[in-house]
């Protein structure tokens, strides 16, 4: 494993050089391969340019890395954050040695604007979420299903439900990161009990996620660009609930049906933790409200929430009785805004950077048309939605909208279903499954989830067709 993580880095280093190389020869042979084009009259095309190929090479390179983790432990936003800074610097290099520098600069603005609602967005989500976790109510959660005394197969459906449940407003990896927490610790000295229901939450968080532009990264794209409108997405609730409770019910079978024997314990909530809840709730609804009476945009509302957020933990910190048993001494609300994801934040950067740039030199607009015009509509997007299973379904969706598809509502639908719930077919497909199969490692593998792959297509594509049946008329 050493000597391959010591040829990748060569590899890597060797790719580097000469991407270095090829910027010099950008800047020094400007003219080489466009002088036929009037400068500044018309925008280049940079398609079959050297440019255009740079950049495609450096996107490959760079998500290779980022989708090889696990081999040379290198976090997944380093390749992304410096492949998107390369091909943003070639094209702008180009433009200004054309005299249009501000056209590129306009681009890359556009596409930074894009990501920073994404990312203000879910900071506030998973601020809250670490607060909550902060107040001590997972750990409260965890007690709980400990001390009902519930049965392997009860905790199997409770904690697949949820997961779905709670995805509907946060993060699915999120979602993934708490309940795998809770799976561990419910199922010691269990592994068949755990590996199931790994599987379960990850099938549940995807479909939870995907009926909530709230939970789902793909469903929050179309939500901020106002394709779809907040209750326009109620229409994927129940093909969600198929795609979730068809694989369910084939594993059912294989849990265990024993009870987990756990020493009672007491729940210990910390001062502010329900008052904290409620004002999570109050925040999504401000979010929905503001978006859909004022028609703002989504990371506005949430924004507010942050903002009672810090007033609500300075009250809780002034208004502490000296003394008391329970001293807030320590509790800082940007510990919790420190606690988020940044990694995965910042992938997200670099994804949507490179595909603003494959968008901006005009790819996209190429397959857009092979997809969408050339083969069936409903076809290409199902083909898009089963690809999620190897590529990151927020790229995906995003890549999508920066083609501009002209179609109908239910297209945007099956689109936003397939891309939500095509990550859950393999352990590397989303977000959650790559967290679980980091926390659990030895019970919950790639095989596997593999072995439950079957199932997980028939709910996939069983969900689709209660779409089509369901929702016809918005697919004309």
């Amino acid at each position: 494993m050493q000597t391959l993580f010591y040829r990748l880095k060569s590899l890597f280093y060797l790719a580097n050089c000469r991407h270095v190389l090829i910027l010099i020869l950008i800047a020094v042979l400007p003219a080489w391969a466009y002088a036929q084009e009037a400068a500044g009259v018309a925008q280049p095309d940079l398609k079959h340019h050297f440019v255009g190929y740079l950049t495609i090479a450096i996107t490959a390179i760079a998500y290779i890395i980022a989708m090889t983790e696990d081999v040379h432990e290198m976090k997944k936003s380093k390749p992304m954050i410096l492949g998107s800074a390369l091909t943003w610097f070639a094209i702008c290099t180009y433009y200004t040695l054309h005299g249009q520098a501000q056209i590129a600069a306009k681009a890359f603005e556009t596409n930074l604007t894009a990501y920073v609602e994404l990312m203000l967005f879910i900071v506030v989500s998973m601020t809250y979420l670490n607060t909550l976790s902060e107040r001590g109510i997972f750990n409260g959660l965890r007690i709980y299903l400990l001390n009902k005394q519930f049965s392997y197969r009860q905790l199997f459906w409770i904690i697949g439900g949820l997961s779905f449940f709670f995805s509907t407003f946060v993060s699915s990896l999120t979602v993934g990161l708490l309940m795998g927490a809770i799976v561990l610790t419910v199922g010691k000295n269990q592994p068949k009990f755990i590996a199931l229901t790994c599987v379960n939450i990850v099938v549940a968080a995807n479909a939870g996620g995907t009926m909530s532009p709230l939970g789902g990264i793909s469903t929050l794209f179309v939500w901020q660009k106002g394709i779809l409108h907040f209750t326009e997405f109620f229409a994927l609730t129940v093909p969600c609930l198929i795609n979730f409770f068809v694989p369910a019910i084939f594993m059912h079978f294989s849990v265990p049906k024993e009870t987990p024997h756990a020493p009672q314990e007491t729940i210990q909530l910390k001062r502010g933790s329900k008052r904290i809840i409620f004002l999570f709730v109050v925040t999504l609804g401000i979010t929905v409200a503001a978006n859909i009476w004022l028609e703002m945009q989504p990371v506005s509302g949430m924004i507010a929430g942050l903002g009672i957020l810090q007033f609500f933990t300075y009250y809780l910190i002034i208004s502490e009785k000296p003394g008391g048993s329970e001293q807030q001494k320590g509790f800082d609300i940007y510990k919790c805004i420190a606690g988020v994801d940044w990694d995965t934040l910042l992938f997200f950067y670099g994804a949507m950077l490179i595909v603003g740039a494959l968008d901006f030199i005009g790819y996209l607009g190429q397959i857009a048309h092979y997809l969408f015009i050339e083969i069936d509509v409903s076809l290409a997007n199902i083909l898009i939605g089963l690809s999620s299973a190897f590529v990151d379904n927020g790229t995906l969706m995003f890549a999508v909208l920066s083609m501009h598809p002209e179609i109908p509502k239910g297209q945007w639908l099956l689109l936003t279903l397939t891309l939500g719930v095509g990550g859950s077919l393999l352990a590397i497909g989303s977000a959650p499954a790559l967290h679980l199969l980091g926390l659990v490692k030895k019970d919950y593998t790639f095989s596997f989830h593999l072995r439950w792959m079957p199932a997980i297509l028939l709910g996939f594509f069983l969900s689709i067709g209660s779409l089509f049946l369901l929702n016809a008329s918005s697919f004309q």
